[in-house]
């Protein structure tokens, strides 16, 4: 676990770090559910190329995310050692196809830095800051934009 120490009175997060790719990611800790081993999903037709398809979880229909796809990476190539995070986005549950996770982070809202202008759209759609710890950059995900209302309709 990484502890980061600040000076600051800002409200202390916890975020859970995941790798998708070559780069890091974060969520804040509370909208995780469970971090799953992978489970083959049923394709759905129709269905965009980041909807891997959706997953039975305790008699739930789980529909799954590749992020990677999502967030405008390639296309995941899925082994054994990836996972399912189950997170809770709004008053819905869904499963983002990660590399692996992590690390948990505690942090501070003023550790967070902004969006950087030279990023393209779509990167500003889902990050919603950067931060460094031990010389790594990390990504904070907006968990909102992963999957939009119209598209969740759909899955």
């Amino acid at each position: 676990m990484t502890e980061i120490v600040s000076q600051s009175t800002a409200a202390r997060h916890e975020l859970i770090a995941f790798r998708v790719g070559d780069q890091e990611f974060c969520v804040d800790i509370m909208q995780v559910r469970e971090i799953r081993g992978w489970t083959q999903a049923t394709p759905l037709p129709r269905a965009p190329n980041y909807i891997k398809g959706v997953i039975n979880l305790r008699g739930a229909v789980l529909p799954v995310v590749d992020l990677g796809a999502r967030l405008g990476l390639a296309v995941t190539e899925v082994t054994a050692r990836h996972v399912i995070m189950v997170v809770n986005q709004g008053s819905r549950t869904l499963g983002l196809l990660v590399e692996a996770v992590s690390d948990i982070i505690n942090m501070t809202e003023d550790m967070i830095q902004p969006t950087p202008d030279v990023a393209c759209d779509t990167v500003k759609t889902f990050v919603k800051g950067l931060f460094s710890i031990d010389g790594r950059m990390i990504s904070l995900i907006s968990l909102e934009r992963v999957l939009p209302e119209v598209e969740a309709e759909a899955a």
